[in-house]
């Protein structure tokens, strides 16, 4: 069984920091100046930086040489589903946490809880789902 947490981390912070500081910026640039709508603006960040992170964590990350369709689909769905759960969590505790603040503050507040609590899935999900080694790919 494979290590919970490996030599991959390190590597994976680093991507993580390339990705977020580009969809970051795209994000908070869509909704605050462009007035995108919250749910709009967060899947551009990841719809976006998904892409780069696709070919940077499969290959500098998880060093994983396989092809096809079907990686690409696991990728795409292990995004989707933490996209979901780390904004399905974080807007609405947020907004609790932040009752009398206005919604722009809560919004802008919940994309950053939610672009932390979605790193942390993320990894798991791609480390052991999309780019999981077979028991030869060491």
């Amino acid at each position: 069984m494979a290590k919970l947490i490996d030599g991959s981390v390190p590597r994976f912070l680093l991507v993580g920091v390339l990705n977020t500081l580009v969809g970051a910026g795209l994000m908070f640039l869509l909704y605050n100046a462009a007035g995108w709508p919250y749910w709009a603006a967060t899947a551009s960040n990841y719809l976006a930086g998904g892409v780069l992170s696709y070919f940077l964590n499969k290959y500098f990350t998880f060093r994983n040489r396989e092809r096809g369709w079907t990686q690409v689909g696991k990728f795409a769905l292990t995004v989707a589903v933490c996209w979901v759960a780390a904004y399905g969590v974080a807007r609405p505790l947020t907004a609790w946490v932040l009752s009398g603040q206005a919604v722009k503050v809560q919004e802008n507040v919940s994309m950053l809880a939610g672009m932390c609590l979605y790193t942390g899935l993320n990894y798991f999900g791609q480390r052991f789902f999309a780019f999981r080694r077979g028991k030869t790919g060491g």
